[in-house]
C-alpha cells in the first residue's frame, strides 16, 4: 500500500490547500465498496470525494490477491445498475450452479441448487481485483466523483467547530468538509475508531490461504465446502477447469502450508478434497489473510455512515462480504435521495438511522448465523461431530429450510 501524499502532478488532484473543501459526501477508503458508493452517489446527483492510500496506478490496475467473490443475484443487480458489470472481463466470470457441504469423513453431504431461487445459478464468481478495477473505471468516469489517491488520512471527525459538517484532514494539512462522512476503510478501520464507534470483533485464530488451482476432472459448476477435522476447504468453480481454493487452518499451521513446494501443496489440497476433482496443480501465488470477523456497534452516527467491511466483516464461508457492501451502497444512497427530496440535511442522525436499521436487519442474522455455523463445524470434539452430522441430516430432509438458506445465499427474496 502506497503511503505517499498526493503529488501535485497527480491528475486526480484538484483540491486546494488552505480553506476546507466542501462536497456532499466524503468517503474514506477507495476499495470496491467505497468506489461503488461514489458511483451510486454521483448517479443520484451528489458530489463525493474518495480518499485512498493506494496510488492511482494500483487502483487502475489492481494486482490479483487470490480472492474470488461469490456475488448474489441482488449484488449483481446493483453492480449492473451502476454500469460496472460491463467493465468486467467476461472470461473471468463463472457461475456457481450448485453447492455441496461436506462434513468430516462422512459420505453424506448437504446439497443446494438454484431451483428454489428461480435462477439457473446460486451466484456468480468474480475475482476481487476485477471488481476493484471495474469500480475504479466507473468512478473515474463520473464528473461528480473526485478520487484523491496516494494520500494519508490523519484525522476524521463528525463535528467541526463553527460548522455543522464532518471533516477529513490529510497528513499534508489539507482539510475537506461535507454534510456526511462515510467510512469504508476495511474491517480494521482507523476511521471507525477515530469516530468513536466500536465493533464486536471475533478473531477465529485461523488463517485463510487462497489460491487458484487447475484440476483433472470437470467441476460442473459445483462449489464444495468441506468441513474437515482441523480445518476447512472450499473449492469454488471458475472457468477453464480451475477452482478458487480457500483453505482455513489454525494460524500456527499456516506457515507450514505456505512453505510447501507447489507439488506438495497441490497434493495436500487433493487429499483434503478426497480427490473429487482428480489431480490438481497450483496456479500462481498463494495468499494468506488473518481471519477476523467484525460487526460495528453502529452503522450510523451524526454525519457518519459505515459501509463495506468497516460495517460488517464476514467469515468467508458464506461469501457474503462484498455482497453486504453493495447492499449498503444501495440502501444508503436510497435514504440520502429520499432525504434530499424532503429537503432534509443528509447528515442528520434521523436520516442515517433509517439506513442503519434496514442494513442491520439484512446483515445481523446472517453474521450471527455464519459465526454459529463456523463455531460448530470447526469444533472437532466428539459431541460436536455428532451434532454436525445431525444438523446436515436434518437440513437435507427439510426442503423448506434448504429453500430459506438458498435464498440467503443467492440474495433472492422470498416469493410473494
Amino acid at each position: 500500500m502506497n503511503h505517499a501524499t498526493l503529488a501535485p502532478t497527480d491528475p486526480c488532484s484538484n483540491a486546494l490547500t488552505g480553506a476546507p473543501q466542501t462536497d456532499d459526501v466524503l468517503i474514506v477508503g477507495g476499495g470496491p465498496a467505497g468506489l461503488a458508493l461514489a458511483c451510486a452517489l454521483a448517479d443520484a446527483g451528489f458530489k463525493a470525494t474518495v480518499f485512498e492510500r493506494q496510488s492511482a496506478a494500483s487502483l487502475a490496475d489492481p494486482a490479483p490477491d487470490g480472492r474470488d467473490i461469490a456475488l448474489t443475484h441482488r449484488a449483481i443487480g446493483i453492480f449492473r445498475a451502476l454500469g460496472l458489470w460491463d467493465h468486467l472481463h467476461p472470461e473471468q466470470i463463472a457461475p456457481i450452479r450448485a453447492a455441496d457441504v461436506h462434513n468430516g469423513q462422512s459420505p453424506r453431504f448437504l446439497h443446494f441448487d438454484a431451483q428454489s431461487s428461480g435462477h439457473d445459478a446460486l451466484g456468480t464468481l468474480v475475482p476481487n481485483h476485477e471488481l476493484r478495477r471495474a469500480a475504479y473505471i466507473g468512478a473515474t468516469a463520473r464528473p461528480g466523483v473526485r478520487i484523491l489517491s496516494g494520500v494519508d488520512v490523519s484525522l476524521v471527525r463528525n463535528r467541526t467547530a463553527g460548522a455543522d459538517q464532518a471533516e477529513v484532514q490529510l497528513s499534508d494539512g489539507r482539510r475537506f468538509q461535507a454534510p456526511l462522512l462515510v467510512a469504508a476503510d476495511s474491517r480494521f478501520s482507523n476511521a471507525r475508531r477515530q469516530l468513536g464507534i466500536g465493533a464486536n470483533s471475533r478473531d477465529f485464530g485461523r488463517t485463510v490461504i487462497v489460491c487458484r488451482m487447475q484440476h483433472e476432472r470437470p467441476h460442473d459448476g459445483v462449489a464444495h465446502e468441506c468441513f474437515r477435522y482441523g480445518g476447512t476447504l472450499a473449492l469454488l468453480p471458475m472457468n477453464d477447469n480451475q477452482v478458487s481454493a480457500v483453505l482455513t487452518v489454525r494460524a500456527d499451521l499456516a506457515a507450514e502450508l505456505l512453505a510447501l513446494d507447489p507439488a506438495a501443496f497441490a497434493a495436500h489440497v487433493e487429499q483434503e478434497a478426497e480427490q473429487r476433482l482428480g489431480r490438481m496443480t497450483l496456479l500462481g501465488q498463494r495468499h494468506a489473510y488473518p481471519l477476523v470477523g467484525v460487526y460495528a456497534h453502529h452503522f450510523a452516527a451524526p454525519r457518519v455512515a459505515l459501509i463495506g467491511d468497516t460495517a460488517v466483516g464476514m467469515h468467508p464461508v458464506t461469501a457474503h462480504g462484498y455482497n453486504f457492501g453493495l447492499y449498503g451502497v444501495e440502501v444508503l444512497t436510497r435514504q440520502l435521495q429520499q432525504a434530499r427530496r424532503r429537503g432534509q440535511d443528509i447528515g442528520t442522525l434521523s436520516v442515517l438511522q433509517a439506513f442503519e436499521s434496514e442494513h442491520r436487519r439484512t446483515t445481523l442474522p446472517i453474521y450471527l448465523g455464519t459465526n454459529a455455523i463456523v463455531g460448530l463445524f470447526t469444533d472437532d470434539r466428539a459431541p460436536a461431530r455428532l451434532l454436525r452430522s445431525a444438523v446436515l441430516r436434518v437440513a437435507e430432509h427439510l426442503p423448506p429450510l434448504k429453500a430459506v438458506i438458498t435464498r440467503q445465499l443467492t440474495g433472492v427474496p422470498r416469493p410473494a
